[in-house]
């Protein structure tokens, strides 16, 4: 997994290691602050509680525990589910019957929209939390076909369709009418020289062929331009981002902070900051987790997110996620990020 590191240089001797790992599992479990006599009981070490307080002391010393006022016992800090994710915890690959479900209920052949909207409603049943899917912008899709239909002397009607089936209208302005005969033959060229092409390279070639083209080509290649340059120019996302589950936060424990919460459900309403976050990690190997402050965002500062990149066509598309409190089950929703992005890129690439 690629994930931000910790960077305490000391490493931990192996009895602190295992404390460490003991306290924030029961801690993620329960909930509640774990005190010594709770881990001389289930941390396996042949040591005095009076050892584990001692040994507890020095890890609330270098940041990675932290003692409430209204108990005795320690819960982890954000440098503590570090230390935790990066070096203490055992990541199984999800169940089978599980990764059945996501290829059943993200099967290639659907729009591209359904299988985002699925993914991410589907990341938030499985974790019970927030599901996240950054949109690929329509120029990575490859052109499939186009068709025109004249409106009026003014107006002519572009039927677009990518290569995930997507199928886009739009309406485009003419400076003269055009003729269904002209229009067929713009259309009979696109199709026969550009399918399977992305929008952008679309463009930029046939610039490049009007200079060099012959005589008897340059009309049609000019009407073929003129066209063109509305027709394939990628239209601005109305949704950039999708969402699920963003109420499955409000009776977590750790997010009971009203303003907190208000301040993160503004930042789940705006999504700029956080599709900059997914941004960020759309070039990274495998998971990737971020951890409270980890975010850069202040109204994230009370969670955690995990992400990944999902591929289809050699082509990072964009990425999806769970985010949840920093007291989430990591070994549990990191495999389920990994999964669904298998899945979805997997769904994306076969042919419909």
């Amino acid at each position: 997994m690629n994930r931000p590191r910790h960077t305490d240089d000391k490493p931990l001797d192996p009895r602190a290691r295992q404390l460490l790992r003991t306290l924030i599992a029961r801690y993620i479990r329960d909930g509640e602050p774990v005190g010594s006599q709770t881990l001389a009981r289930h941390a396996g070490l042949d040591v005095s509680a009076a050892t584990i307080r001692n040994i507890l002391g020095d890890l609330e010393d270098i940041g990675l525990l932290s003692a409430p006022h209204t108990s005795a016992g320690r819960i982890p800090t954000a440098q503590g589910y570090r230390v935790f994710v990066d070096t203490l915890l055992q990541v199984k690959p999800l169940a089978e019957g599980e990764v059945t479900r996501l290829r059943n209920e993200l099967p290639a052949g659907s729009g591209t929209q359904q299988l985002l909207g699925s993914a991410s409603e589907l990341l938030s049943a499985m974790t019970h939390f927030v599901g996240v899917v950054s949109v690929p912008r329509r120029e990575q899709f490859a052109f499939k076909h186009i068709d025109f239909v004249p409106l009026d002397p003014s107006r002519v009607m572009a039927i677009l369709v990518f290569a995930d089936n997507d199928v886009q209208n739009r309406i485009l302005q003419v400076r003269r009418a055009y003729e269904p005969g002209e229009l067929e033959r713009v259309a009979n060229y696109l199709n026969a020289h550009f399918a399977g092409i992305p929008l952008a390279n679309i463009r930029a070639t046939l610039v490049h062929e009007l200079k060099f083209a012959r005589s008897e080509m340059e009309v049609l290649l000019a009407r073929t331009v003129e066209l063109a340059e509305q027709a394939l120019t990628p239209l601005p996302v109305d949704d950039d981002m999708l969402l699920a589950g963003q109420t499955r936060l409000m009776g977590l424990q750790e997010l009971s902070d009203v303003d907190r919460l208000r301040e993160l459900f503004e930042a789940f309403a705006r999504k700029r900051e956080i599709l900059q976050l997914l941004e960020r990690t759309i070039h990274a190997q495998g998971v990737r987790i971020f951890i409270g402050e980890e975010t850069g965002l202040a109204p994230l500062e009370g969670v955690s997110l995990v992400t990944a990149p999902y591929i289809a066509g050699g082509r990072v598309l964009g990425v999806l996620g769970v985010i949840g409190p920093t007291r989430m089950a990591y070994d549990r929703v990191i495999p389920v990020v990994q999964a669904a992005a298998d899945v979805l890129g997997a769904a994306l690439e076969a042919p419909t």
